[in-house]
């Protein structure tokens, strides 16, 4: 069998990862605060990166609390506003651990359909008017995982005054925000919130490197004062050295050239992708993204996507199907990463997953 070919995880290809700024970061943060990066410090993480997140906001200070990682906000954010029996709204498809996550609270889930410009507001306002009291929904607002869209304006105008009128938060899960490679930058809800609706989520593990595991929550302050309680008990304080190293990292400028070689080389991705899906699958539908590392793509009816996934397996290739981000439905869908493979190995990916759904059919 050929060597796998995987379009199955989100991160960055190590071409991409800028390992010698990231390596001279680490000595500025030993050399520069030598007891602040060796220290327990606090549950509000690394002071001077919360700072400097603070700053890139707009925001006071004691509204920004820093973590291992995105999931791990995620994680403190449902322990404190999800219990069992609560409704949470989420897209549809959404990221299959926050299914998991809000599964193991025995929260009540409503999927809400995805388009192209984002959730469906529409659906969202019938459902609202039919009874329905979330408690929070869950936000992806660009370039979605796993389908690489990005939520409109006039749905963002529209999910702050849903929130305000109905009383629930929003929370807004924006790891890929710097990743946009096409199209005009929207500004986040967070911004526009009058209401304190919004807790914001973002990660420097899809634009630093994954291996950091450095997330942030951003919200009114009495939500992350009690945030930052169940951060006290669960840890004391996240991982001073590599917050420290972000920090480093981003206030000397490198983080501005990082992603913009990160942006190119997925920009060339989804190209190579796009065309050779149009080369090879021209019965699949899929809408290209503007940034981030996903594509959602639609087999024609029919097609069972989990005898596709063995047969794509058989031929060295490695995808995650679509049923995995749904609580039903999908059969015929499929998420692919192009961020971790190159333009060569997409093209014979794309070959080998056409082989893989001819032979299903």
């Amino acid at each position: 069998m050929p060597d796998t070919i995987s379009f199955a995880r989100g991160a960055p290809s190590l071409d991409i990862v800028d390992v010698d700024g990231l390596k001279a970061a680490a000595v500025r943060a030993f050399e520069n605060d030598p007891g602040g990066t060796t220290a327990y410090g606090t549950a509000v993480g690394y002071v001077p990166l919360r700072k400097w997140i603070a700053e890139k906001h707009g925001v006071d200070v004691d509204q920004v609390l820093v973590t291992n990682g995105s999931m791990q906000a995620d994680a403190f954010l449902f322990e404190l506003l999800v219990q069992p029996g609560d409704h949470v709204i989420v897209e549809k498809p959404t990221y299959d651990r926050t299914l998991l996550n809000l599964r193991g609270r025995g929260a009540e889930i409503h999927m809400v359909e995805l388009q192209p410009d984002g959730i469906s507001t529409d659906a969202l306002e019938a459902l609202l008017h039919e009874g329905v009291r979330p408690t929070l929904a869950h936000i992806i607002p660009n370039f979605q995982n796993p389908a690489g869209y990005t939520l409109s304006q006039a749905k963002r105008d529209r999910l702050l005054e849903l929130a305000a009128e109905f009383g629930f938060v929003i929370f807004e899960d924006d790891p890929y925000i710097d990743i946009r490679f096409t199209g005009e930058p929207l500004p986040t809800m967070l911004s526009q919130d009058q209401s304190d609706r919004v807790i914001y989520a973002s990660s420097f593990s899809k634009t630093v490197c994954p291996g950091i595991r450095v997330g942030y929550l951003v919200g009114p302050k009495a939500r992350i004062a009690e945030i930052q309680k169940l951060a006290t008990n669960t840890y004391i304080s996240p991982n001073m050295v590599a917050q420290s190293i972000v920090y480093e990292f981003c206030a000397s400028g490198a983080m501005a050239g990082a992603v913009a070689t990160v942006k190119t080389a997925l920009a060339a991705r989804v190209a190579a992708l796009t065309a050779a899906l149009e080369r090879e699958l021209p019965q699949a539908k899929y809408h290209a993204p503007e940034g981030g590392y996903f594509m959602w793509v639609e087999l024609p009816a029919g097609t069972d996507v989990a005898k596709v996934f063995d047969a794509a397996a058989e031929r060295g290739l490695a995808f995650v199907k679509g049923t995995d981000f749904l609580l039903e439905g999908g059969e015929n869908t499929l998420r692919i990463a192009y961020s971790g493979v190159n333009e060569a190995e997409i093209e014979e990916g794309v070959k080998r997953l056409a082989a893989a759904v001819t032979a299903c059919s």
